[in-house]
């Protein structure tokens, strides 16, 4: 009983550890490669994608021919050796490019199947490897990607940045809360119709005086377009009538000479824009006007001193209410001023 409840037990592990059948026949073939690319016994063995066997053993040839330094036995099931046409190729596979590898047999074209014990022509291995290297930096540039990422999320966890405060600072998500509130209160008010943007939504008054707005600048629009048409009006007349065209350009050629003329320094503005003696002139003109507004601040002079001395200002702020007072007086009684008197000598 023991032996046969080991038996059944070894059978148990083989099935549920296994991909064939227990009394399944097979066979080898095999395959050369120039370059085993860590492929190991053990690894399967497909047909177009699905597996047929495993590899059996993984070793070198002896032979230092290219493509026929490492040989590979292949353990095929004898039921699928007819499904393999005799020049169908073998080449190396892999899950993605870090996964496990394994060896596809790409079917042939040939109606002849290869025998137990056939070769197998092979794929160049170099042709893998090259792929796998071109593949490293792509996946050195991922792994860097995938640390800034990780930076990245490292510092929004911990607060910092924008996107960070936004996520842990209690401060600013109120804020932000009280910000979509007051907005949902405008957009109620709107719904509302209240204030100017509200009724002018909903407000069917002010909906007509638009209209009728509108309606009046329309009708100005066509009118201009009449007189356009016509030749009426302001704007018709412009575009119409030859005479006020004729004028127009002889204003424009008015105009004209008379850039021309100052252009050549002709007349009061030439002069004044081309020559230099009446620059220099005003030039000098204003010195003198400069230094004498100096003199003045500086308190110099009879206007200076009426400028910046307080008693030259009210001796004369007396004077004259002292004159103001002589005209009231003579005003009122003329005679008192005014009498003559006869002496003989």
């Amino acid at each position: 009983m023991a032996v046969v409840a080991f038996a059944i037990l070894a059978v148990l592990l083989f099935l549920l550890t296994g991909n064939k059948s227990l009394f399944s026949k097979e066979v080898t073939i095999y395959t050369f490669l120039d370059d085993s690319a860590a492929i190991t016994e053990g690894s399967a063995v497909r047909l177009n994608g699905i597996q047929i066997g495993s590899i059996a053993r993984v070793g070198l040839s002896g032979e230092n021919k290219p493509n026929r330094i490492i040989r590979l036995d292949l353990l095929i099931n004898a039921a699928n050796l007819k499904q393999i046409p005799s020049d169908s190729q073998a080449a190396i596979g892999a899950e993605n490019l870090l996964g496990t590898k394994y060896i596809n047999i790409k079917m042939g074209k040939s109606e002849q199947p290869i025998a137990a014990g056939g070769e197998l022509r092979s794929l160049d291995t170099r042709e893998f490897q090259d792929l796998v290297n071109a593949a490293y930096p792509s996946l050195l540039s991922l792994q860097k990607i995938v640390e800034r990422v990780d930076n990245i999320v490292s510092v929004v966890e911990t607060g910092k940045g924008s996107i960070g405060k936004l996520l842990v600072d209690d401060e600013l998500y109120n804020k932000l809360v009280a910000t979509v509130a007051e907005v949902q209160k405008v957009t109620q008010a709107l719904s509302s119709g209240k204030g100017t943007i509200g009724k002018l939504l909903y407000d069917e008054g002010l909906h007509d005086d638009l209209r009728k707005s509108l309606k009046r600048v329309d009708d100005t629009i066509a009118d201009v377009q009449n007189d356009l048409k016509s030749g009426q009006g302001s704007l018709g007349k412009l575009m119409k009538d030859p005479a006020l065209h004729d004028d127009l350009r002889a204003t424009i050629a008015d105009v004209r000479k008379t850039i021309d003329a100052i252009n050549k320094g002709q007349g009061s503005m030439g002069k004044l824009i081309y020559d230099d003696a009446l620059h220099a002139n005003i030039n000098k003109l204003v010195l003198d006007l400069d230094k004498t507004v100096g003199m003045i601040n500086s308190g110099h002079g009879t206007m200076g001193q009426l400028m910046t001395n307080p008693s030259l200002y009210e001796s004369l702020d007396g004077s004259m209410k002292e004159m103001n007072s002589f005209m009231k007086d003579f005003r009122k009684n003329p005679k008192k001023f005014l009498t003559i008197q006869l002496k003989l000598f």
